[in-house]
């Protein structure tokens, strides 16, 4: 997996950073509380000492940890890339924009909800900037000590806790929401199962609609699961000719989502019916323009 390697104030316009950002505005948390952490050097974060620490009190409630220069991240998105893949100081002390990108990012993730801020410094900062109300509880700036983390549990005993079931769906949701778009949501229904050590099978009413892949935190799909992609009008690649290998080249395509980026998980679909699903090699429009190269490789195809 490659690193982001995020080391100056032009992060923050990495096409990566930048692409993040905007798919972080679809995210909504669960429950009525929201905890802001600072995020850390290790990733995932959850590996790293101090959110160990922060996790033993605020595992039952919506995690959201404040990161620069990828402005927030919801505690269910963290083994997704490229967020769990970059390096960046943690200095600590923050530029204007980074407060604003932020800060923007969190008024509107946390609006309507309590909110618990467990910050310090540039993340305290960017915190203060954009909300009106929160309780902070992070002592002399020092958000793994003792006393604060005493603080936290004390605060958090007077919030509601999430149960498991939701928590699990709003976590399947929210990277269906990343990796498709803000529509998805509907990819996964109530009744879905997630199976599996490592990778996990995602299988509703049986039937196996995609497999989590834990490398990447992202959805690779299944038949089943490209039925309902293809519903809701997500990532569709038409062709007019009978697939029989597992490549299609861009000039058999007829159309294609103009929003498909390489690497993709994509539809393809023959006089409306899933004939395949698989990864895009090029962009939706170049799929639509080329007339040579592959535009798509097909990990499950109709025999």
């Amino acid at each position: 997996m490659m690193k982001v390697i995020c080391s100056s104030e032009e992060s923050l316009y990495r096409p990566e950073a930048v692409r993040w950002r905007q798919r972080m505005e679809w995210m909504e948390p669960v429950g009525d509380s929201v905890v802001l952490l600072p995020c850390s050097m290790k990733k995932p974060y959850s590996n790293s000492k101090s959110h160990q620490a922060f996790r033993k009190v605020t595992r039952s409630f919506q995690e959201l940890i404040v990161t620069s220069p990828f402005g927030i991240c919801p505690r269910e998105l963290e083994n997704t890339f490229p967020i769990q893949s970059y390096d960046v100081s943690t200095t600590g002390s923050w530029s204007q924009d980074e407060i604003r990108e932020s800060g923007q990012l969190i008024k509107k993730y946390c609006e309507g909800k309590n909110v618990v801020a467990h910050l310090h410094g540039g993340y305290l900062e960017s915190c203060e900037a954009f909300l009106d109300d929160f309780t902070l509880t992070c002592l002399d700036g020092k958000p793994t000590s003792p006393d604060s983390i005493y603080n936290l549990r004390m605060e958090l005993k007077k919030h509601e806790k999430i149960n498991r079931r939701d928590k699990v769906l709003n976590e399947l949701r929210s990277i269906a929401k990343y990796q498709f778009g803000p529509k998805a949501c509907d990819f996964i229904p109530d009744n879905v199962k997630a199976k599996g050590r490592y990778h996990k099978k995602i299988t509703v009413d049986g039937t196996q609609i995609a497999m989590l892949n834990m490398d990447t935190g992202l959805y690779r799909l299944n038949l089943a699961g490209g039925e309902i992609l293809k519903d809701l009008g997500i990532n569709i690649v038409n062709i007019d000719f009978d697939l029989e290998t597992n490549t299609v080249f861009a000039p058999g395509i007829n159309k294609a989502s103009h929003n498909i980026v390489p690497n993709d998980q994509v539809v393809v679909v023959n006089d409306d019916k899933v004939v395949g699903v698989g990864k895009a090699i090029l962009t939706g429009r170049e799929m639509e323009l080329c007339s040579n190269g592959i535009g798509v490789k097909i990990k499950h195809r109709v025999k």
